[in-house]
C-alpha cells in the first residue's frame, strides 16, 4: 500500500462512506473500508470512526477480533485517528451505561457531559462549536490541526466526553454548558477528534488532509 493509503475500520457503527469520501477528496490513495484484521495489520494509516454507544462499539470490535489488531497496530508507531465514538474507544474505559473497558491506547476515562438545563444546553451536544488551544498546546504545527485557526468551528454530535489521565495530550478543548472538555488529543502516533471532520467543512477536510499527508 502507498504512503497515503488509509484503512477505515468497519465494525458495524459509523458513517463509513462519508469518511471515505472525505479522505479521497483530500488525496488519500487506496482508501478501503474493512472489517479485516489483516488489513489493519498491513495498513500505513488507520481511521477508527464511529457513532453510537461505547459498549456496543467495544462488543463489535471484540466479535470481529479487532481489539488486539488495533492495539498491535498502535504499538507499531503508525498513525491512527479515532473520530467521535472512535476517539472514545481509544481510551481506557467508559462510564456509558455501566463501566466498559476500552482499547486503552490513551489512558483516561469517558464520562457524560454535565447537564446544564438552566443555561439552555441540551444533551446530546449537536451542532457547530469552536476549538480552543489547550494549555500546553500553544501551537498546532505538526499536528492534525496545523493550518486550522483557533476558534474554528467543527460539527459535533455526542453525549459523552473523554478525560485524558495526562492533560498534556490534549491539543484542543471545546466549551459546552458546564464543561470545557478535550475535543482533540494526540499521544505519540495516536490522535482523536470528538467531532466529525467529514461534516465540518474546509477545516474538517484540512484535518483529514494533515492526517493523510503529514504524519
Amino acid at each position: 500500500m502507498s504512503g497515503k493509503s488509509v484503512i477505515i475500520v468497519d465494525y458495524g457503527l459509523g458513517n463509513l462512506f462519508s469518511v471515505q469520501r472525505a479522505l479521497n477528496l483530500v488525496g488519500a490513495e487506496n482508501t478501503k473500508i474493512s472489517p479485516e484484521k489483516t488489513d489493519i495489520d498491513n495498513a500505513s494509516r488507520v481511521v477508527l470512526p464511529g457513532v453510537g454507544a461505547f459498549g456496543d462499539g467495544m462488543k463489535n470490535l471484540e466479535e470481529r477480533d479487532l481489539v488486539s489488531a488495533l492495539q498491535k497496530y498502535a504499538q507499531s508507531g503508525r498513525p491512527l485517528l479515532g473520530v467521535c465514538l472512535g476517539m472514545q474507544l481509544i481510551m481506557s474505559q467508559s462510564e456509558e451505561f455501566g463501566l466498559h473497558s476500552g482499547l486503552d491506547l490513551v489512558p483516561g476515562n469517558v464520562r457524560k457531559l454535565e447537564f446544564d438545563t438552566e443555561g439552555g444546553f441540551k444533551i446530546p451536544h449537536i451542532g457547530w462549536n469552536a476549538l480552543e488551544k489547550s494549555n500546553g498546546a500553544e501551537i498546532w504545527d505538526e499536528t492534525v490541526l496545523e493550518g486550522i485557526d483557533e476558534g474554528a468551528s467543527m460539527y459535533f454530535n455526542h453525549s459523552y466526553i473523554v478525560v485524558p489521565e495526562n492533560r498534556s495530550v490534549s491539543l484542543a478543548t471545546t466549551n459546552y454548558g458546564k464543561d470545557t472538555y478535550c475535543s482533540v488529543l494526540r499521544k505519540d502516533n495516536i490522535t482523536g477528534a470528538q467531532f466529525h471532520p467529514e461534516l465540518s467543512g474546509d477545516d474538517g477536510l484540512r484535518l483529514y488532509r494533515n492526517f493523510v499527508n503529514n504524519f
